[in-house]
C-alpha cells in the first residue's frame, strides 16, 4: 500500500468518526488500533514461522488449569514480550462469523496490559490508555459504539504493519491526521512532527559523526511520534553490523504522544530491550539517568542527541541557576525555552558525541539571556554548524527554521554557516528538501566547505566582532544578484560585454563558443548575437561536442557497473551501502567535468532509488521467482463520500507489463494501436457528418435536450432500405449507421486483443529466463538512472541557451529604435493628414496632435 492509498484509508476512517469525536482526537483511535493490529499480527506471524498452522491458533487461550495453555502463554511472553489470546486477535475480530462488539475490544486491551512480560512492562505498560479511555465517546449506547468501532476496524484491516513499507507508517498517519484535522479542530497540534526529509538530513549528520562506533546510544527529549529517532537509528545502523547495537532513549511530555513514540519504535522492529522511554517534562526533570552501578541516578551520556522541540515554548526557569545543565551557560528566559532544550541535550552528550536540534532563527540573534547563552556556547566552542532551512518546511508553521549542530569537544574553533533556504522543491503547500539538497548539506558539513552563496566557515573573532550575533545573512549572502540594465545598451542597442562576461564559466569550458555566438562591435564594449539559431550553434560548436564526448567517456562502463552491483548481486545488496557506493562513483566520474552539478547527477539516482530498493527487498525476501509473478492491480474509486480500493486487472509484481509487451509483443501492440487509431478516425467522421446536417436534419435526427447528440433510434430507423427519406439524407444516415457498426465491431476487437495480450504477457512473465529477468530489471532500474544523469548534461546546455537568448531579448529593442520608429510613423501620419480635406479646425487640431 503506497502513501496515497494509505491516505485514502485514513480519510475514510476519519469521515466515519467525524460526527462522534473532535477532529484532533481521530489519531488516538486510528493509531491505537493500527498498533494493536501490529501486535496481533506479529504474534500470529511469529507462531506460524515457528511451525504452527492456522488451525492451531485456536489453542491460544488463557487457561491456567491447562498446562499446555500455560506453556504457550509463557512461550509468547518470553519470545515476543506479550500474549494475545485467539479471541482477542485482530484477525479473529474481522472473521465473517465474528460477533465482535465494543466490550470485546475493551476486554482485549485490558488483557494485553495484564499479559505483558515483566521485562517488557516499560515499553508496553499503559500504551493503550488513550484508546481505552475514549471508547465511550464513540456513541451513546453499546450498539452505536460497536457499529463505530467495527467500521473503523474494517477500514484499518488492510493497513500494512509488517515494516516492509519504504516509509514510516505510523509517522505518516500521524502527520496526515495532524495536517488535515488539527486546523479544522481549531487547535494547535502541540506535538511537532519532523518531516521525513529533515529527519534524513539530521540522520546523515549523526551517521557520519558516529560511523566508526560498534554500538551507539541516541536520545530525543521531545520525541513526538518517534519518527526522528527511528530515522536516525536507521542511518547510523548502516555502519553497525548488528542493528541491535543501537539503543533508543525517548522522553515526551504529552501522554498520548508518548504512547505513539513507543508504538512507533516497536513497530519498526526495534527490540524492546533497546527502548528506554519516559513520559515527563524534559526541562522539569532531568533524564536519562544511569540505572545501575556506582553512577546510578547520575546523568546518562549518549553518543547522539536529536530533537525538534516546540518552538519558543514557555517554561519555568525559577531557581535554575545552579541546575547542572544550565549553570555554566545561563538560564533561558521563561517566554522562550529554545536554549533550555539545547542545554539539556548538550548536558547529556558524550565528549565525542553530536547534537542536532531544530530551532527558530531567533536563537541566532535575540538578546538578553539568550545572548548570554549564545556567547558562552561560542566561547566554550560548542557550536559546530548552523544550517538555515527553507521556509514552510514544517507543518503548522511557515517560519524558517534551522538545524544547529553542537559538540562537547571540537578540534576546530570556527563555525560553519550554511544558507540552505533555497534548497527545496514545492510539494503541494509545503516546501520539501530534495535528496540532492540533503546530500549537498551533509557533504558540506562533513568537509566544512566554503561554497559561494551557500556556506562559509566563520572564525570566532569575526563572531565576536559581530557581538555574537549568528544571523546567517551576516556571514553568507545567499541572495541572487540583482539584475541591472546597461543604460547605453538600453538606448542604442547591443549586448554589454560585461554581461556576456557573467557567463564566463561557459566560455572557459567552451573557449570557441563565445565567438560563434557573439560578434563584437568595433571600438565599443558591446556585441551582437550572430545567429537566431542559438541551440544549433551551441550543439555544433567543436568545444561543446568535445565536452559531450568527455561526459560520455566519464560514464563509460557506469551502466555495467550498476548492473553488476545491483542485478548480478541482487541477493546480497545492502540498501544504504550500495547507495553510498554508487553516489561515490557518480561523484568521482563528474569531478573533473566543468559545469555539471554532481548533486544534480546524484538526484537522478535518488529519484529512482526507492523503486530499486523496493524490488530488491522483495527479491531478497521471496527469491528471483518473485520477478516471474503477477498480482492483482488495484485502483481507487469513489463510492458515496469515500474512496475505496477495487481490483483493476493484473500487473507484474516486479516486471512491468509494458516492458514485456514492448520486447515480445510489438506486433500485437501495433495492431491494437491501429484499431484505436481507426476508432479516432470514425469519431472524426461522425463529427463531420453531424456538422453537415441541415437545420431540418438536425431537428429530425438530433436530440436538442442532449446538446444535439445523434438520435440513434431515429437514425437507425430511417437508414433502413424501405424508409421514405430524401436520398441525400439517407446516404448520410446509412454512413452513420455503418460507422457505428464498425465502431462497435472494432471496440470489441480491441477488448479481445487487449485481453489476449494480457494473457500472453502473464504467460511470458511466468516463464521468463534468468537472463530475461536481468534484462528487464536493467530497463527498470539502470536505464532511468543513466537517462537522468544524461539529462544533467542537457540541462547545462539548455541553461546556457536560455541565458544567451535572454541576454539578446533584454536589449533586442533599444530606446533609439523605438524613437526612430515613432518619428517615422509620425512623419507618415503627417503626410496622410496633409491629404485630408474637410473642417479646417479639425485638421489643424490633428496637425497639432502629431507634433506632440
Amino acid at each position: 500500500m503506497n502513501k496515497q492509498q494509505l491516505a485514502n484509508k485514513i480519510w475514510a476512517a476519519a469521515n466515519k468518526m467525524r460526527s462522534k469525536i473532535d477532529a484532533i482526537e481521530y489519531k488516538d483511535y486510528i493509531l491505537g488500533l493500527i498498533f494493536y493490529k501490529f501486535l496481533s499480527d506479529n504474534e500470529v506471524n511469529y507462531l506460524l514461522k515457528a511451525g504452527w498452522r492456522e488451525e492451531d491458533l485456536v489453542n491460544l487461550v488463557e487457561d491456567y488449569d491447562d498446562e499446555n495453555a500455560k506453556l504457550i502463554i509463557d512461550y509468547c511472553k518470553n519470545n515476543i514480550g506479550y500474549f494475545i489470546a485467539y479471541d482477542h486477535l485482530f484477525s479473529t475480530w474481522i472473521k465473517p462469523d465474528s460477533d465482535f462488539n465494543i466490550g470485546d475490544l475493551s476486554v482485549s486491551l485490558n488483557s494485553f496490559d495484564r499479559l505483558v512480560s515483566p521485562n517488557y512492562k516499560p515499553v508496553y505498560d499503559g500504551i493503550f490508555k488513550t484508546l481505552q479511555a475514549g471508547l465511550s465517546k464513540l456513541g451513546d449506547s453499546t450498539a452505536s459504539q460497536t457499529r463505530a468501532i467495527k467500521e473503523l476496524i474494517k477500514l484499518i484491516k488492510d493497513i500494512p504493519t509488517d515494516g516492509s513499507q519504504d516509509y514510516d507508517v505510523l509517522g505518516y498517519v500521524y502527520e496526515y491526521l495532524i495536517g488535515n484535522f488539527a486546523a479544522s479542530a481549531g487547535k494547535k497540534a502541540g506535538e511537532f512532527y519532523t518531516p521525513h526529509e529533515v529527519a534524513i538530513l539530521m540522520s546523515e549528520l549523526v551517521a557520519e559523526n558516529q560511523r566508526n562506533k560498534p554500538q551507539i546510544e541516541i536520545y530525543d527529549p521531545t520525541s513526538g511520534s518517534g519518527s526522528l529517532l527511528i530515522t536516525i537509528g536507521k542511518s547510523v545502523g548502516r555502519h553497525i553490523a548488528d542493528k541491535n547495537k543501537v539503543k533508543y532513549y525517548a522522553q515526551e511530555q504529552i501522554e498520548n504522544t508518548y504512547n505513539l513514540t513507543r508504538m512507533n519504535l516497536v513497530m519498526r522492529g526495534i527490540q524492546p530491550s533497546n527502548i528506554y522511554t519516559r513520559c515527563a517534562d524534559s526541562l522539569d526533570e532531568d533524564w536519562p539517568l544511569q540505572q545501575v552501578g556506582s553512577e546510578m541516578n547520575k546523568p546518562l551520556y549518549v553518543d547522539a542527541v536529536v530533537s525538534n522541540p516546540p518552538y519558543s515554548q514557555h517554561w519555568d526557569p525559577t531557581d535554575r541557576e545552579m541546575d547542572a545543565r544550565f549553570k555554566n551557560y545561563g538560564v533561558a528566559p521563561k517566554s522562550k525555552a529554545d536554549y533550555a532544550f539545547l542545554l539539556h541535550e548538550l548536558h547529556h552528550l558524550k565528549p565525542d558525541g553530536i547534537l542536532t536540534i531544530v530551532l527558530p532563527h531567533g536563537v541566532l540573534f535575540r538578546g538578553g539571556e539568550e545572548e548570554q547563552i549564545r556567547t558562552n556556547l561560542i566561547e566554550k566552542n560548542n557550536i559546530d554548524s548552523i544550517i538555515g532551512l527553507p521556509a514552510n518546511i514544517f507543518f503548522g508553521t511557515g517560519i524558517p527554521t534551522l538545524i544547529m549542530v553542537l559538540k562537547q569537544h571540537r578540534e576546530n574553533d570556527d563555525v560553519l554557516v550554511i544558507d540552505a533556504s533555497k534548497c527545496f522543491v514545492k510539494d503541494g503547500k509545503q516546501n520539501k528538501l530534495r535528496a540532492c539538497d540533503i546530500k549537498k548539506i551533509a557533504d558540506t558539513v562533513r568537509d566544512r566547505a566554503t561554497v559561494k552563496g551557500f556556506s562559509r566557515t566563520v572564525s570566532r573573532d569575526e563572531i565576536r566582532e559581530n557581538g555574537y550575533n549568528l544571523n546567517i545573512p551576516r556571514y553568507v549572502d545567499g541572495n541572487e544578484e540583482t539584475e541591472h540594465y546597461d543604460i547605453y545598451a538600453t538606448v542604442f542597442g547591443g549586448i554589454p560585454n560585461a554581461e556576456i562576461d557573467s557567463l564566463q564559466c561557459y566560455w572557459e569550458a567552451f573557449p570557441s563558443l563565445r565567438a560563434d555566438l557573439f560578434a563584437p562591435e568595433a571600438d565599443k564594449p558591446y556585441s551582437l548575437l550572430r545567429t537566431e539559431e542559438v541551440r544549433q550553434t551551441i550543439e555544433n560548436n567543436v568545444d561543446v561536442q568535445s565536452f559531450n564526448q568527455q561526459f560520455a567517456n566519464a560514464f563509460d562502463g557506469f551502466t555495467d557497473a550498476m548492473h553488476q552491483r545491483l542485478i548480478d548481486n541482487t541477493m546480497t545488496v545492502h540498501e544504504l551501502t550500495a547507495l553510498d557506493e554508487i553516489a561515490t562513483d557518480i561523484f568521482k566520474r563528474v569531478e573533473n567535468i566543468a559545469l555539471v552539478d554532481k548533486y544534480a547527477a546524484y538526484q537522478a539516482l535518488a529519484d529512482n532509488w526507492q523503486t530499486i530498493v523496493n524490488d530488491i527487498e522483495t527479491l531478497q525476501q521471496d527469491g528471483l521467482n518473485a520477478a516471474r509473478e503477477v498480482e492483482t492491480a488495484y485502483k481507487m474509486v469513489k463510492k458515496g463520500e469515500e474512496e475505496i480500493e477495487v481490483p483493476d486487472g493484473v500487473k507484474g509484481r516486479i516486471i512491468p507489463f509494458e516492458f514485456v509487451q514492448q520486447a515480445k509483443f510489438q506486433a500485437e501492440l501495433t495492431a491494437i494501436a491501429n484499431m484505436q487509431q481507426r476508432i479516432e478516425v470514425i469519431t472524426s467522421e461522425l463529427d463531420d457528418l453531424h456538422d453537415s446536417f441541415t437545420e431540418e436534419e438536425t431537428e429530425s435526427y438530433c436530440e436538442s435536450e442532449k446538446d444535439n447528440a445523434f438520435d440513434k433510434a431515429a437514425i437507425k430507423a430511417n437508414a433502413k432500405p424501405k424508409a421514405d427519406v430524401e436520398p441525400e439524407t439517407k446516404a448520410k444516415l446509412e454512413k452513420i449507421v455503418a460507422l457505428w457498426n464498425e465502431q462497435t465491431k472494432t471496440n470489441k476487437e480491441i477488448r479481445t486483443a487487449k485481453q489476449q495480450l494480457i494473457d500472453k504477457t502473464v504467460e511470458a512473465i511466468e516463464n521468463l529466463s534468468d537472463e530475461e529477468v536481468a534484462t528487464f530489471l536493467h530497463e527498470k532500474w539502470i536505464e532511468p538512472v543513466c537517462n537522468g544523469i544524461d539529462d544533467t548534461l542537457r540541462s547545462v546546455l539548455a541553461t546556457l541557451e536560455t541565458s544567451v537568448v535572454a541576454l539578446n531579448k533584454k536589449y533586442a529593442v533599444s530606446y533609439k529604435q523605438i524613437n526612430d520608429e515613432f518619428a517615422s510613423t509620425n512623419k507618415e501620419l503627417a503626410g496622410l493628414i496633409d491629404q485630408l480635406t474637410g473642417d479646417e479646425r479639425a485638421i489643424e487640431g490633428l496637425k497639432e496632435l502629431i507634433k506632440e
